[in-house]
């Protein structure tokens, strides 16, 4: 297996390639790497002064030009896991001197909010270059499992391993120029590494945009050349099969965020003939694994990456990490850099002696006919009980609660059975299609 290399202490290049080669597609423009340099220094010399700048642009090529801009002027990037609000002034009360910087006004204004003009100002110059050790990012967990973590990113660390990520997909657009669309947001770290990372540092084109519906998906990548990326989530991915959109021949979908059921893989290299990559990673650790979820179960592991699995998770050793990094997910090891998932400690159940995770449990209810959705949690023990009741919310409009008990009854023992199981209309997922913990309780409490 190839071995990618350390991070290099010399300073790199804040964008790679010729001055002429087109960076962005707007619609139907073109943004070479020449003009987006330019932008990148004029916005720089505008910037407020401060140390940290939580970056909510919603348009993807702004959000690269204010992330460049930000880390020219030796600032870090905060990168929120939601635009909430609440969300956003805890991330700006967590780190001292930090403003806001964005394209479109939200309501409320953030204290400190910067936005973008509406036409970019433009400076001449020679290509920046940024010291490997420089922190660049703070990017934050989802809060699936608690309460958001901040993890800080070094150029270094994303100039290696966007080079890894390159070696893991590039087969797909067998050395072509790949077109990236992105229906993720750029602020979560799987959206930053293939969306805005990988057209920086790489040769490819990342679409402004950030397309949600199916027919905008289809619009987006119309709207760019082959070969095209569609970067997406199981959520996004399952909603543009079951829509039955037509969309322009794919160089390839990459998927990350959530598990991809083998079946939804299935189904989208048969409807959009093309292979559907699933990659594997943390904000955390970055990505590292891949895999073709259709035709295999194991995952690959990039180049330098290695495993060590611990009795409370994993620890990732990668070129692009300057520590080892302590997963929650349990692994077996297998030949020639391969692995298999076993869960999380923490999904681990036993309850009346009997063991089951939850992953599985959630699996199942989701297989149930008439289940759109589902996800099932354990609560925290009430007083005087050391384990916590298994809780479930459900999207099956026509289905009642009893009758989806009914067939749980009939594969699962009793001990996991879900009690409460609550429909609901949606499933709090967030932009990513992931379910924060404390929203799935809130929904949970709202029915009590």
């Amino acid at each position: 297996m190839p071995v990618a290399p350390p991070i290099s202490p010399a300073p790199h290049p804040l964008a790679v390639g010729a001055p002429g080669r087109p960076l962005a597609a707007i619609a139907t423009s073109r943004i070479d790497l020449s003009t987006f340099l330019e932008h990148v220094r004029g916005v720089a010399a505008l910037l407020p002064p401060g140390r940290h700048a939580v970056n909510l642009c919603e348009d993807r090529y702004r959000f690269l030009v204010g992330f460049c801009a930000v880390a020219l002027r030796g600032q870090v990037n905060l990168l929120p896991p939601s635009r909430a609000p609440a969300v956003v002034a805890e991330v700006q009360q967590r780190h001292d001197q930090a403003w806001c910087l964005g394209d479109a006004a939200p309501d409320p204004l953030p204290s400190g909010w910067f936005a973008l003009p509406e036409e970019l100002p433009r400076l001449p110059g020679d290509v920046p270059q940024l010291d490997a050790a420089q922190l660049v990012a703070i990017g934050f967990t989802s809060g699936s499992t608690g309460a958001p973590a901040a993890n800080p990113k070094t150029w270094g660390a994303f100039v290696t391993s966007t080079a890894q990520n390159l070696q893991a997909l590039g087969d797909l657009w067998s050395g072509q120029v790949p077109s990236v669309v992105a229906t993720v947001p750029p602020q979560h770290m799987y959206g930053m590494e293939m969306s805005v990372l990988l057209p920086l540092l790489a040769p490819a084109v990342l679409h402004a945009g950030r397309p949600f519906f199916p027919q905008d998906v289809a619009q987006a990548l119309a709207e760019v050349p082959a070969p095209r990326l569609l970067v997406t989530t199981p959520v996004h991915l399952k909603a543009l099969v079951e829509a039955g959109v037509d969309l322009p021949p794919l160089a390839g979908i990459v998927t990350a965020t959530a598990p991809l059921p083998q079946p939804l893989a299935e189904a989208a290299e048969a409807r959009f003939a093309t292979e559907v990559r699933e990659v594997f990673g943390s904000t955390e650790t970055c990505i590292f694994a891949r895999r073709r979820t259709a035709r295999e179960q194991a995952w690959t592991l990039l180049p330098g990456v290695r495993l060590e699995p611990q009795e409370d998770g994993t620890l990732v050793h990668a070129p692009h990490l300057p520590a080892a990094v302590l997963l929650a997910d349990l692994v077996e090891l297998l030949p020639a850099g391969r692995f298999l998932l076993r869960g999380r400690r923490a999904d681990l159940l036993e309850i009346a002696g009997k063991r089951a995770s939850l992953g599985d449990l959630t699996r199942r209810l989701q297989a149930v006919p008439g289940v759109r959705d589902a996800v099932m949690v354990q609560l925290d023990p009430e007083p005087g009980q050391s384990v916590g009741r298994i809780a479930a919310l459900v999207v099956a409009p026509e289905r009642d609660e009893a009758e989806i008990l009914r067939e749980l009854r009939a594969g699962m023992d009793p001990v996991f059975l879900p009690r409460p199981l609550r429909r609901v209309a949606c499933l709090p997922r967030n932009e990513t299609g992931k379910l924060p913990r404390d929203a799935v309780l809130a929904l949970l409490r709202g029915g009590e």
